[in-house]
């Protein structure tokens, strides 16, 4: 039992919309956009009030449990449970399993609140009024979703029309509406009954999971027993992936919320974004005088409404209007504003081309448990690399059939292993470590390692590591 609120987290989503930062191994929930948080960093601290929430629940794809679990860390959250999906199966099996888990540690009288932890919300007071409203109107039984107040006839999102109040503050659902063409939004803008269809719910676990029941048994029996089967992971709950996968690919509106007669919404009229697009990232963020928004490493001369956004290059945009100019570390995209719904159809078009489909994949930068690195130059049997290793973090101890390495320290200091010895190094001094020899590399320090990798030899993929032992369970 637990009179607290339950936080799920939605985080395994793979859109690739915000292009070229965000991509298919690191999804813009992951990724700081303006300012030195992640978005779903900014998701944990809604959350983190320990008078009105338990500790979080995360469901996310396994790709990214390790983004998940550093970034809690470094946000200073601690998780309840993060829940791994082997496959992607839409927002009902996710939420499906949240809710066992919770009425398995807090019993069927919880509340549950599902967030997507790639939207961009200011968490003030009228925000948590809406909050207050809908836990009220789950404990009466409602199933509930929060409905935002439209500023302008989108056609990116889906609406409800709102029915009767109810003495929560909440009101009935009248019905869904599917995304709507402009005529269309434009009328249920103005008729001022029709609300945004944010994705974010609060649920009563009890009479959520007999809905579903009723309206979706296929989707409790398989992810029951996923769950069922599920192994321990570290900190991590894998679910079995042959009993996840027989679970129906439907999201909890279409299983649900659209046949359930005790569907509720609490009109918000709150500021928040899914930020589905570089147009909506410029809405959001801080104008200038000539309404450009930049951030990063960015020069504007004689430029207006556009957005510019750099973390490595230094861009320079002079004499253009109403741009989207993003860099990344490897491809820039440069596109109109208000045609930024369409990145998608670029995103398609480099994935079907062998030269540029790894451009849609991943980054330069790689994010690993112990930390990551980044590829600086490729060559012909060599390579270099920016090696960053978390305080108090060590890499597996392996080994390499076909390359060797050499390590020079940029800063911290470095403890590493080659063979049966361990050997302290500090800034500005290097190691080799020969091609076939066991070595490991751990940060024993406070401040983050840097180092510089110099790989020769005639492989130098990343399979070509032998693991003899890792204590993050990869083999």
């Amino acid at each position: 039992m637990t009179d607290k609120i339950v936080p799920v987290i939605m985080a395994g989503g793979k859109g690739t919309r915000l292009w070229p930062l965000s991509r298919a191994s690191a999804p813009k929930q992951f990724l700081e956009f303006l300012g030195d948080k992640t978005l779903f960093q900014k998701t944990l601290e809604r959350v983190s009030d320990p008078a009105l929430y338990e500790q979080p629940i995360v469901v996310t794809n396994a790709d990214f449990r390790f983004l998940v679990a550093e970034q809690a860390r470094s946000a200073g959250v601690e998780l309840k449970s993060i829940v791994l999906e082997p496959v992607a199966r839409n927002t009902a099996p996710a939420l499906a399993v949240a809710a066992l888990i919770t009425a398995a540690a807090f019993g069927e009288d919880a509340i549950m609140q599902v967030l997507a932890s790639d939207h961009e919300i200011t968490a003030d007071s009228v925000y948590f009024d809406c909050i207050r409203k809908a836990r009220e109107a789950a404990e009466a039984g409602r199933l509930v979703t929060f409905g935002i107040t439209p500023t302008e006839p989108a056609t990116g999102y889906g609406y409800i029309e709102i029915g009767d109040p109810l003495s929560s503050g909440a009101h009935a659902v009248k019905r869904f509406v599917e995304k709507p063409d402009r005529d269309r939004a434009e009328e249920m803008l103005a008729s001022g009954n029709y609300l945004w269809n944010s994705g974010m719910f609060m649920l009563p676990v009890g009479p959520f999971l007999k809905e579903l029941r009723v309206h979706a048994s296929a989707v409790v029996e398989a992810v029951g027993d996923a769950l069922a089967k599920a192994e321990r992971d570290l900190d991590f709950e894998r679910l079995d992936a042959e009993a996840f996968a027989r679970a129906p690919d439907i999201s909890v509106d279409y299983a649900v919320f659209e046949k359930t007669p005790i569907a509720a919404v609490v009109p918000s009229p709150i500021t928040w974004s899914d930020l589905g697009s570089w147009d909506s990232v410029w809405k959001l963020g801080k104008h200038d005088e000539q309404g450009n928004v930049s951030d990063g490493r960015a020069t504007l001369l004689d430029t207006r409404n556009s957005l510019v956004l750099s973390k490595d290059i230094h861009v320079a945009v002079q004499g253009l209007d109403d741009l989207a100019v993003i860099a990344s570390e490897d491809a820039v995209y440069v596109g109109r504003l208000e045609d930024s719904q369409s990145v998608g159809k670029m995103v398609k078009h480099l994935a079907a081309i062998a030269e540029t489909a790894k451009l849609t994949e991943t980054h330069r930068t790689s994010y690993r448990p112990w930390g990551g690195y980044t590829s600086v130059l490729n060559g012909d049997r060599f390579q270099v690399k920016r090696l960053f290793v978390t305080p108090g973090k060590r890499l597996s101890l392996q080994k390499h059939h076909h390359r060797s390495e050499h390590w020079i320290v940029v800063r911290g200091t470095a403890e590493v292993t080659i063979g049966t010895k361990t050997v302290p190094l500090r800034e500005n001094e290097s190691v080799y470590i020969p091609q076939g020899e066991v070595h490991r590399l751990a940060n024993p320090g406070k401040i983050l390692l840097e180092l510089i990798e110099v790989q020769t030899g005639s492989y130098l993929g990343e399979d070509d590591i032998i693991r003899i032992e890792d204590e993050f369970g990869r083999h």
